[in-house]
């Protein structure tokens, strides 16, 4: 049997060069006769990244076929020209005879060819030839860009049954150049395969060329570009990356190897893109600091692996190769499928509930946790940020009547807590966007319950309104966040402390003057501490607000706005209070990784606090991606899991140590 030759890149040189194809309608049609020709085409359907994808593509020739799309066609113009005219290209229209009359707006858009259907084919052909020659006379090399990245590719003979890869995406990939057919289909995704075989069903039907997009571990988001060899029959595979990978854009979650958050967010907008319903499962694992608290990272970590192994049961059960399980951030887990019923839906949440309920094995211990569980189905016209932040919403509730039940029944030990001192906190790191360098703490309530585990600053304050009780538990945290702070070692002495005040505290007559005797007492300067107010402390009077936070202001103390964003967001709070601090809720802050639109709305909270002169600090920040979009919009501090969770003193010490 001969032996297959070494696959390298295909030269560029003669007719085997790239070229761009940008069609809005007949993509594989497109290319199939350009690769007839003898060219390597990157096809795409969509104008979305265009000018990218053409420069890593490193063709000389591009083509934008506007026919049907004539808007859309000359929008794509208009952001490729720059590109192929700077590094010396061509760019050939395709238009419809009827829309002929436009031909001079495409030419002040930058188009060099043009070229009118209906055509034959080798019109087409002797069209993409003079293309060629042009881009020769203007840039030389003719080349726009060479890819300075090793070519990713594949080749398959069906006569030897061989399969070939580069040696870029053998390295990527871990795999030897030439492995089973079998090994290489396991590196496409489950929930993409079926786009592969749709692919390979339209080369076998006699089409020359077709594109399918899938997630390729080590690449991200990419599109896969097949090519048929009339002559030898082999198939040709070239592998477009459609973004640069790094830490936020990783297909799986490192710890756990499930999806990451990206990845999920990426899943579910194709789905939508398609109108297909998506139903995810959002389920935040109970107790989960307790468990890093009092076992270490590490047994934290065991914890998480195991659960989205149990999780990945669960999605096999109800949606097969239709579900994906993914790591959301923190201990949050996503489980998602498309097009489910109702009842399996319902399975599902109860089977999510059912395995995180189960308890944990960490060395020698058992450690029960439970979760919180919410399921929301996706609506018409529902973007990606839009659906993850009705689940969300809905998690933070803890939706019905059982959440109710268990506040009645928290509030009833509440007072006791109190008194047998059960009532802790936990002190989570604010940092410095521009240097990494944490400047603060915002101290958190957690309950050590003797039965239910780690109870959080929400459910615990709704148990003490319920109680009425809210004034009592927030003048103790208060006071034990003072004492606390005040006997901080010595890492911590330069660190500023931000307190909670409730709209308890506002009403509270003479509230101002009691807060600053408790600030004195406890021998915590002034001037490193902030307190913070929700918009909904700010809802029942405004002027006594002002009031009030303009006292501890000019006592020395700061004053931030927590969560704004919530949903009573208002101009008319931040020009009426006595301001230094605007806090991003946790909400908005996972938002500017979502939509354009998300990201305006992100970037006209920063602008509007920057221009009245505070401090922009954003919470719940979980990914890199989340951290480099805010710090280009101009945020100063950020708060959340991708610095620490909340710590217990020690570990908080720990922390600043490690920091340097």
């Amino acid at each position: 049997m001969t032996e297959p030759a070494p696959l390298t890149a295909p030269p560029v040189t003669g007719r085997d060069r790239p070229l761009f194809l940008l069609s809005f309608r007949q993509r594989d049609e497109l290319a199939a006769l350009a690769a007839k020709a003898g060219w390597r085409v990157v096809a795409a359907r969509r104008a979305d990244g265009a000018e990218r994808r053409l420069l890593a593509s490193g063709a000389a020739v591009a083509v934008v076929d506007a026919r049907g799309a004539v808007d859309e066609g000359l929008a794509a113009v208009r952001a490729l020209a720059g590109a192929v005219g700077a590094n010396g290209g061509a760019l050939m229209v395709l238009v419809s005879r009827g829309d002929a009359a436009r031909l001079g707006e495409f030419y002040d858009a930058g188009a060099t060819q043009f070229l009118a259907s209906p055509m034959r084919e080798a019109e087409f052909v002797q069209a993409l030839r003079f293309a060629a020659r042009h881009a020769r006379r203007v840039g030389g090399d003719g080349a726009v860009q060479p890819a300075a990245a090793e070519p990713l590719g594949w080749r398959y003979d069906p006569a030897l049954d061989s399969m070939q890869v580069t040696p870029a995406l053998a390295a990527m990939l871990g795999l030897s150049e030439q492995p089973s057919v079998r090994t290489l289909l396991r590196r496409v995704e489950a929930t993409d395969r079926g786009a592969l075989r749709s692919a390979l069903a339209r080369l076998r039907q006699g089409l020359q060329a077709t594109a399918f997009a899938h997630e390729l571990t080590g690449a991200g988001r990419v599109v896969e570009h097949l090519q048929r060899d009339d002559r030898t029959g082999r198939i040709h595979g070239l592998i477009e990356r459609l973004g640069q990978v790094d830490a936020s854009a990783a297909v799986r979650d490192a710890l756990t190897k499930v999806r990451d958050a990206a990845g999920a967010r990426r899943w579910i907008e194709r789905r939508l893109a398609d109108r297909r319903p998506v139903t995810v499962v959002l389920a935040a694992l109970n107790r989960f600091d307790v468990v890093n608290t009092a076992y270490g990272r590490d047994a934290g970590d065991a914890v998480l692996r195991s659960a989205s192994a149990r999780l990945t049961e669960v999605a096999r059960e109800v949606g097969g190769r239709r579900a994906i399980v993914a790591r959301m951030g923190g201990a949050e887990f996503l489980v998602a499928a498309d097009d489910a019923e109702a009842a399996a839906l319902a399975h599902a949440a109860a089977r999510v509930e059912n395995v995180l309920a189960r308890p944990f094995v960490i060395g020698d211990a058992i450690a029960p946790m439970g979760a919180r569980v919410a399921v929301v189905t996706s609506e018409p016209g529902d973007s990606v940020a839009t659906l993850l932040k009705h689940a969300s919403e809905a998690l933070a509730g803890d939706g019905g009547p059982s959440s109710q039940l268990s506040v009645d029944a928290l509030a009833v030990d509440l007072r006791r807590a109190m008194d047998a001192g059960e009532i802790d906190l936990r002190f989570q790191p604010q940092v410095a966007v521009s240097t990494g360098e944490i400047a603060g703490v915002e101290a958190l309530a957690r309950w050590q319950h003797p039965e239910r585990g780690e109870v959080g600053a929400e459910p615990l304050f709704a148990a003490a309104e319920r109680a009425g009780l809210e004034l009592a538990l927030s003048e103790h945290v208060q006071r034990l966040a003072l004492a606390q702070a005040a006997r901080w070692p010595a890492s911590l002495s330069d660190l500023r402390l931000s307190i909670n005040v409730t709209s308890a505290d506002v009403a509270r007559i003479g509230f101002a003057d009691l807060f600053l005797d408790w600030v004195d007492a406890s021998g915590f300067p002034r001037g490193r501490l902030t307190v913070e107010i929700t918009e909904g402390g700010l809802i029942g009077d405004l002027s006594e607000a002002a009031r009030l936070l303009a006292e501890l202001r000019t006592a020395g103390c700061r004053v931030a706005i927590d969560d704004f964003g919530t949903g009573y967001s208002s101009l008319a709070y931040l020009k009426a209070l006595p301001l230094d601090y605007l806090k991003i809720d946790r909400k908005l802050t996972q938002d500017i990784a979502g939509s354009p639109r998300d990201r305006v709305v992100v970037r006209g909270v920063i602008d509007m606090a920057r221009s009245l002169g505070l401090t922009v600090i954003a919470e719940g920040v979980e990914t890199e991606e989340q951290l480099e979009l805010l710090a280009k919009e101009g945020c100063q501090y950020y708060q959340g899991f991708l610095c620490a969770e909340p710590l217990a003193v020690a570990a908080l010490a720990e922390l600043m140590e490690t920091r340097g």
